[in-house]
């Protein structure tokens, strides 16, 4: 019974897709309300929740003194976890992580980093032996659909209003006096996530849980814009159907223009 329920919902929505047609009488690429806010948390360097929809996520900004890296002694470094907790979703199971759970904190890393929106050279204590760590912590509270977009959007929000603890003078950071120093972040580059989801002959965007579940496939591009120019710095494709060529095309012309326009929506909460 529950096999029929599902291939008659998955049948359903590829009838109403192919059609132009949604639940929510949205467009096939159009993204639900959008909501930004921020010092979500007490505990955090910088924080934003966000909702698209009924999706919503918080995420954190932790910074710590640390070593740096082998191979960047002259950088900050860059963490991204997500905890994918069974209060957000029934996909989410308690446990060792999923790989829902590697995949998310892996793509918004991508993002994130390759945009370069972290100056990392300015994170550096003492060359070669003390920098900046940025933990980018997710915490998903409602699982609707397109989790990895309303995530990205959220680690660039909550790393736009970061702020750099004070250091002690043991070389520790003072997280009980507030800080007032800025994370360097380069101006104007404003990395965000767009994933295209497949079902049949159609693509769509922003799907809802219902939607997103009964999809073949998913590609996500990490996008930034330097220098008026649109960089793509990671691209991912998870389940198992294709993507024809014509469809690849047909999302390249699309991103300029979704990219823009997610911006010129979040351009009231950055």
């Amino acid at each position: 019974m529950a096999m029929k329920s599902t291939n008659l919902t998955i049948n359903t929505l590829k009838r109403m897709f192919k059609e132009g047609k949604r639940f929510d009488d949205r467009k096939l690429d159009e993204y639900r309300k959008i909501e930004v806010s921020y010092d979500v948390s007490n505990k955090a360097e910088g924080s934003a929740r966000v909702k698209i929809g009924k999706t919503e996520v918080i995420v954190g900004i932790k910074l710590a003194p640390g070593t740096p890296y082998p191979d960047s002694l002259d950088k900050g470094n860059l963490m991204v976890s997500g905890d994918l907790l069974p209060l957000a979703s029934p996909r989410f199971e308690s446990g060792p992580p999923g790989f829902a759970a590697i995949e998310l904190p892996r793509l918004i890393d991508r993002a994130i980093r390759e945009s370069h929106i972290i100056e990392l050279d300015k994170l550096v204590i003492k060359e070669g032996e003390k920098v900046w760590t940025v933990f980018i912590d997710i915490y998903p509270l409602n699982d609707d659909g397109n989790l990895i977009d309303a995530a990205c959007i959220g680690a660039t929000a909550a790393l736009k209003k970061a702020k750099i603890p004070e250091l002690n003078e043991n070389g520790t950071a003072d997280y009980e006096k507030k800080a007032k120093k800025e994370l360097p972040i380069s101006e104007g580059i404003e990395p965000l996530s767009i994933s295209f989801f497949k079902l049949g002959d159609s693509i769509i965007m922003d799907p809802t849980r219902e939607e997103e579940e009964a999809c073949e496939a998913r590609i996500t591009f990490g996008l930034s814009k330097w220098k008026k120019q649109y960089m793509i710095n990671s691209c991912q494709k998870s389940k198992e159907a294709t993507f024809s060529s014509a469809e690849i095309e047909k999302m390249m012309e699309m991103l300029p223009k979704k990219f823009d326009h997610l911006n010129e929506k979040l351009k009231k909460f950055f």
